[in-house]
């Protein structure tokens, strides 16, 4: 995966994690508390070892790469939730989640 593609997909997980913060079920979910955690220690697990490669991008791409870090680290993630599929809470079919799925974007690019 190119640095420049792992900019964009980050800062696209970014705003989606803080989007669906305000969902009624996955703002509740403890999916999205882990997801938010992953995307965190993956974000600076990229930045140390690509932190030369993101620098020697575009102005644009690196304000992108500046904004996700940002809006991942100032995502206020609630205690103790419970996973809203397993209380019987969520309402997307089995084996849909919009928070784990954004997440595997990583793995795919």
């Amino acid at each position: 995966m190119t640095a420049a593609n792992c900019v964009r997909a980050y800062f696209y997980l970014s705003h989606v994690f803080r989007d669906q913060q305000r969902d009624p079920f996955c703002g509740r979910c403890k999916a999205l508390v882990n997801s938010v955690l992953a995307a965190r220690e993956r974000l600076a697990a990229f930045e140390a070892e690509n932190g030369a490669e993101v620098r020697l991008l575009s102005a644009e791409l690196q304000q992108q790469f500046e904004e996700a870090k940002t809006v991942l680290q100032g995502l206020i993630l609630p205690d103790n939730v419970p996973g809203q599929k397993k209380a019987g809470n969520c309402l997307m079919p089995q084996g849909v989640c919009f928070v784990k799925s954004s997440l595997s974007i990583l793995e795919k690019i």
